[in-house]
C-alpha cells in the first residue's frame, strides 16, 4: 500500500489582545527601542525569517510541479518530507527538513498563522536565533519520536511533514518561560498569556488525539506534535532562571541548553536507529 500524506495537523492559533504580545526580558529591552515593537520584520526577524523559508520550499515545489492542494507522497518525499525507511537508510537531514514541507496550502497557512502568533509572543523573550533554534531543535524533537513509534510498529512507509510539531514546540517553551513573575510586566498579564497558550496547545491536542478515533479523512502526526511540545517544555526549565538575570548570562545559558538538548537528540537518534 502506498504511503499517504501525514500532515502534522491544522491547527488553532493562540488568542492574546494586540497589546501584549511582547512580554520581554530585561536584556530584550535593552535590544528593542519601544517604537520598534509593531508586528513588522525589525520587530521579529526570526519568525519572519522562519515564515519566509516555509513559504519560498512551498513556492519552489509548485514552481516545480507540485500540486497546492493536493502534493502525492512521493512529490513530498523528494522535496525532504520525512520517510522511516530512508530516514533509517542515512538520511537524517528529513527530521529537519520535513519541517518545511507541508500537504497543501490550507496546511502551510494553518501552521504559519500559528507560527506566526506564537513567534511574535516568543521572540522578544528568546531573541531572533533563540527562537529559530528552539524550532528547529523541537521539530527534529517531533519526527524523532514520530520515527520512534513508527519503528515500533514496523511502519517504514508513512510519508510526515509540516512545521505544527515546531509550533507546538514553541507552545511548550512558551508556557514555561511565562511562568517567571520576574518578567517586566504584569503578574496578570503573563497569567492571561500562558493560559492563552495553554489553551492553544490543549486544544489542537486534543483535536489531534480525536482524529484517531474518529475519521476526518485526514491523518494528523499526534507523536510528533507530543515530541515537539514536550521538548519545548523541557528547553524552558533551565531557561527560566537566567531570564532576568542579564543578556550575557542568559544567552550563555541558551547555548549550552541548546547544545545539550542537540547532544541528547543524538542519543535518541542513535537509539532509534538500533531498534530491533
Amino acid at each position: 500500500m502506498p504511503p499517504s500524506p501525514q500532515p502534522e495537523g491544522e491547527i488553532i492559533p493562540p488568542q492574546y489582545s494586540e497589546g501584549s504580545a511582547h512580554p520581554m526580558p530585561d536584556y530584550a529591552q535593552e535590544q528593542i527601542p519601544p517604537r520598534n515593537r509593531g508586528r513588522n520584520f525589525f520587530s521579529a526577524p526570526g519568525t519572519y525569517f522562519l515564515l519566509a523559508i516555509n513559504c519560498a520550499v512551498f513556492l519552489w515545489m509548485i514552481l516545480h510541479g507540485v500540486s497546492a492542494s493536493s502534493p502525492s507522497p512521493g512529490q513530498l518525499v523528494h522535496f525532504g518530507a520525512n520517510v522511516p525507511a530512508l530516514v533509517l537508510h542515512g538520511q537524517w537531514y528529513r527530521l529537519l527538513t520535513a519541517t518545511f514541507v507541508h500537504v497543501g496550502l490550507i496546511h502551510l497557512a494553518t501552521n504559519m498563522w500559528c507560527l506566526w502568533n506564537l513567534g511574535l509572543l516568543g521572540e522578544p523573550l528568546l531573541g531572533p536565533l533563540g527562537l529559530t533554534a528552539v524550532y528547529i531543535l523541537t521539530g527534529i524533537a517531533g519526527n524523532l519520536l514520530s520515527l520512534g513509534f513508527n519503528v515500533i510498529l514496523r511502519d517504514y512507509v508513512s510519508v510526515g511533514a509540516g512545521a505544527s510539531g515546531a509550533v507546538f514546540g514553541i507552545a511548550g517553551i512558551l508556557i514555561v518561560l511565562l511562568s517567571n513573575h520576574k518578567l517586566p510586566i504584569p503578574i496578570f498579564e503573563l497569567k492571561r498569556l500562558r493560559r492563552s497558550v495553554i489553551q492553544f496547545a490543549a486544544l489542537n491536542l486534543v483535536i489531534g488525539l480525536s482524529t484517531a478515533v474518529v475519521p476526518v479523512g485526514i491523518r494528523i502526526d499526534n507523536s510528533a506534535h507530543l515530541g515537539g511540545f514536550l521538548s519545548g517544555l523541557a528547553l524552558g526549565v533551565p531557561l527560566v532562571p537566567r531570564m532576568t538575570s542579564g543578556r550575557a548570562r542568559y544567552l550563555q545559558r541558551q547555548k549550552l541548553t541548546f547544545a545539550g538538548a542537540a547532544f541528547f537528540l543524538s542519543l535518541f537518534a542513535y537509539w532509534i536507529a538500533n531498534l530491533k
